[in-house]
């Protein structure tokens, strides 16, 4: 029995870990409620009791018109009206009910000139894109829509402007009360906020047959660089494979189209992602993506994090600093990065990014013998490479590599 102690305390101690614990929610509602306040979106900080408990809907059809910009003139025949008039609200009924989440990430997507989405995949689509940084639930406390207003803040809308940018335009706000929600460098909990959506766990299947059981052959990470489905991964994780898919921080799974390139040298490829489902269920209009830094300008000591899906269990950040910006390894034909970011199997092909959240590598490996030492990989070639081309699949590139040998 006693033996029995020590797994069991650390199991306890994991299970106790993975759950947010009610302060630390109630922290983070407090700070979105001062920031929402200092704004002039809501009138004051309420109690953690307040905080706590269910929003209705117009609560969220109150802080929606605030976001917008309106003020009292605008609203004669009320708030509801308003946002019902301006198409970002649809139901309009139980105004003293519980407000769902799906609800009104579909009103806050709305109100951002989003389309492609319905009332009930909207808080899919907002975590997908990133609107959302997390899973609420199926309905929102109004500490949980504090947190979500003050995200939709800063996130891009459809026309490239800002909701926030928007305040200070229209007098709501000055642009010094705002420079705060955009930081030049990010901390790590910003990146994995803005950017993990980007990231993805890539499934590789060497033969058709385990394809059509859904039998792994291998696993590595990836990431998005553009809207349409561009991403990045190495080559050595699609190396063999003749099917390939990528599973999203949603949970849902898209088939690699096509190999645009792929280089063994380089360690690198390029891949188009179908925008439809794997159960073709799903038809999305956008990925959430990753910028490229084209100058990485990088130095011993700079801040860097790295994003990805180690040991295929679930999308991870770390955080390290530059070890060396030029380093040469025998299997890659250029430079690479070495640095102290950890990353485990699977993590291959994942982001590593700058502390503005560009990415400045991809992170291939690391040195077996040593501690902290992983090596990211030049992204050069895939900025010189023709990314309107029409590529070819896994199974047609398999079968080029194998003619060459």
């Amino acid at each position: 029995m006693k033996k029995r102690i020590l797994p069991l305390l650390c199991a306890l101690i994991l299970l106790l870990g993975a759950v947010p614990s009610a302060a630390a929610l109630e922290g983070e509602s407090r700070r979105a409620a001062g920031t929402l306040a200092g704004l002039g979106l809501v009138d004051s900080v309420p109690s953690d009791e307040v905080l706590n408990r269910p929003a209705d809907r117009l609560d969220g059809t109150n802080l929606l018109v605030r976001l917008s910009g309106a003020v009292r003139a605008d609203l004669p025949s009320g708030a509801q009206d308003y946002a019902v008039a301006q198409g970002w609200v649809t139901v309009t009924g139980g105004q003293d009910e519980p407000l769902p989440t799906a609800e009104f990430c579909a009103s806050l997507l709305r109100l951002l000139g989003y389309e492609g989405f319905t009332g009930e995949n909207a808080d899919l689509f907002a975590r997908r894109a990133a609107l959302t940084t997390r899973d609420y639930g199926e309905t929102l406390t109004l500490g949980d829509l504090y947190q979500l207003a003050l995200d939709a803040l800063t996130f891009p809308a459809q026309d490239g402007g800002t909701l926030a940018q928007g305040l200070a335009d229209k007098g709501r706000c000055t642009q010094a009360q705002i420079r705060g929600l955009f930081p030049e460098e990010l901390t790590a909990r910003q990146v994995a906020d803005r950017h993990m959506a980007a990231a993805f766990q890539l499934n590789v299947y060497y033969t058709e047959n385990a394809y059509k059981k859904n039998i792994q052959s291998n696993g590595g990470s990836g990431f998005f660089v553009s809207a349409g489905g561009l991403a990045v991964t190495n080559y050595h994780t699609i190396e063999d494979a003749v099917r390939a898919t990528v599973t999203l921080i949603t949970g849902e799974t898209f088939p690699v189209d096509r190999v645009l390139f792929a280089d063994p040298d380089a360690d690198l490829a390029l891949l188009r992602i179908s925008k439809t489902s794997e159960d073709g269920k799903t038809e999305v209009p956008f990925f959430s993506f990753l910028e490229i830094a084209e100058e990485p300008a990088l130095r011993r000591g700079d801040r860097i994090y790295t994003l990805g899906v180690p040991l295929g269990i679930t999308p991870a950040i770390s955080e390290g600093i530059v070890s060396a910006t030029d380093h040469m390894v025998s299997k890659f034909s250029a430079p690479c990065v070495v640095n102290t970011a950890d990353i485990s199997h699977g993590s291959s092909g994942g982001a590593l990014l700058n502390v503005y959240g560009h990415v400045v590598g991809v992170t291939s490996g690391a040195y077996e013998a040593g501690n902290s030492l992983y090596i990211s990989v030049s992204l050069s070639p895939i900025l010189e490479t023709d990314w309107e081309a029409e590529g070819i699949t896994l199974a047609e590139l398999k079968r080029e590599l194998q003619q060459q040998e």
